[in-house]
């Protein structure tokens, strides 16, 4: 039984003009292009409609993947009614027909695929309202979505939903799709090959992306195969998908982040400019320049602080885009220094190890004693100044008493560090000597 919905994809829209992603849209889930990683026999689709058993879906991936297309085969392909909504541009009544329609289909011996683009874009009550009509079977329910699911949709819809992760297509898969345009088109791309190859990476992966740029390309007519230089006067170059505040940003911040603690400066150098020409505040790569020389460089190297602070000033005082050379440059520093996260792991032990010890006080051999009553108290009391003991060093006991001493701090064998190390075994051996000693006086 039509509803509104349904007649968006009536078979009585007038005939005009298709653009060309629109009729190469496959016509079965095996002219899909990629994603075997989804629809192969073994993959989670694939077993799903082997058992004639579709149940509801969130796509994840970027765009121009397929998530659309995949959902209207999986609907022909399960003989469920396709219902295509957007959450961009649906509202709360406008949903409330939805479902009624979903019932009134129901009733009449069919289930509906309500696909949702954009889902992420529901707020919490929205993404609410579809769960009791998911948990009846009145729909099933396919969303799609270019944000992580982990933080964008809740747990309650999660739970009742797998999610499937589709990737972007890979050069392989954009020339596959490139053939298939020619074929329908009957001619071949006039591009000779590294125009071509260009022409493929201007998609970025993205397959619609990829179609409508050869569509233009198509539509010059002209007699010579273009060179790149041909193409790129011709063609803007696709702007690069990145979210400042996104998935994405998270994703390459990682990247460049563990690059860095790699050791591979070319690495870390490609996703700090991959970032800049996302348009990334180059101040927050330098604060997490800062962090990643406290964090994984620490004390085998104390001047790579200095060098990331020293290039976050002459960033600031320079601008963009030179100051970006001091930063690239400090980047460099910081993938190749020695790395230890010794630092690091001792402050989280020492910090784990005064939560459990609650409010123990210090020794009141080391606490000052300013008044008569404190004096009283044993405040100060057998307190050795450490400048007045053999080799400046008392080995008295600093923790609470009764505590067992901690070893939070140990230095790897790397850098100063290296150093270091020799500097703590030695006041260790030199604390147990004299530890030895007064315990026999």
């Amino acid at each position: 039984m039509p509803d509104l919905f349904d007649t968006a994809d009536s078979p009585e829209k007038p005939a005009g003009p298709r653009p060309l992603a629109d009729r190469l849209r496959p016509r079965a889930l095996g002219d899909v292009i990629g994603q075997e990683q989804v629809l192969g026999a073994d993959a989670p689709l694939g077993i799903m409609l082997a058992s004639h058993s579709l149940s509801s879906l969130i796509l994840w991936g970027p765009p121009g993947v397929g998530k659309t297309t995949i959902a209207r085969l999986l609907a022909d392909q399960t003989s469920l009614a396709f219902v295509q909504i957007s959450a961009i541009f649906t509202g709360v009544p406008d949903l409330k027909k939805v479902f009624e329609g979903a019932r009134l289909r129901r009733a009449n011996g069919q289930g509906t695929l309500l696909f949702v683009d954009e889902i992420h874009r529901f707020n919490k009550a929205q993404q609410d309202s579809f769960l009791p009509h998911m948990e009846d079977g009145t729909i099933v329910l396919v969303g799609a979505t270019t944000e992580n699911p982990s933080f964008e949709l809740n747990a309650a819809l999660l739970s009742r939903a797998q999610v499937l992760v589709l990737n972007r297509l890979t050069p392989a898969d954009l020339e596959r799709l490139a053939q298939r345009a020619e074929q329908e088109l009957a001619r071949k791309l006039p591009l000779d090959g590294p125009a071509r190859d260009a022409l493929l990476e201007m998609a970025d992966g993205d397959g619609r992306a990829l179609l409508n740029l050869i569509e233009q390309v198509m539509a010059w007519r002209v007699q010579q195969p273009l060179t790149t230089d041909d193409l790129s006067r011709r063609l803007m170059k696709r702007a690069v998908r990145y979210d400042k505040s996104g998935d994405e940003h998270y994703n390459l911040i990682s990247a460049l982040h563990k690059s860095v603690r790699g050791s591979d400066p070319d690495a870390a150098l490609y996703w700090f400019n991959r970032m800049l020409l996302g348009g990334e505040d180059p101040r927050f790569l330098a604060r997490r320049m800062v962090r990643m020389s406290v964090e994984d460089i620490g004390l085998a190297d104390p001047q790579a602080q200095t060098v990331c602070l020293h290039a976050w000033e002459t960033y600031e005082r320079l601008g963009s885009p030179e100051g970006e050379l001091a930063l690239a440059q400090a980047l460099i520093y910081l993938s190749l220094a020695p790395k230890s996260n010794a630092g690091y792991m001792a402050y989280s032990a020492a910090k784990d190890a005064a939560r459990k010890t609650g409010s123990a006080a210090p020794p009141k051999h080391i606490l000052n004693a300013p008044t008569r009553l404190m004096k009283d108290q044993g405040y100060g009391a057998g307190y050795a100044y450490d400048h007045e003991a053999e080799d400046g060093f008392s080995g008295q006991n600093y923790f609470p008493d009764g505590m067992k001493r901690g070893v939070y701090y140990l230095p790897v064998d790397r850098g100063f560090e290296r150093d270091l190390k020799k500097r703590v075994e030695f006041f260790a051996g030199l604390r147990a000597k004299r530890q030895t000693r007064d315990g026999g006086d």
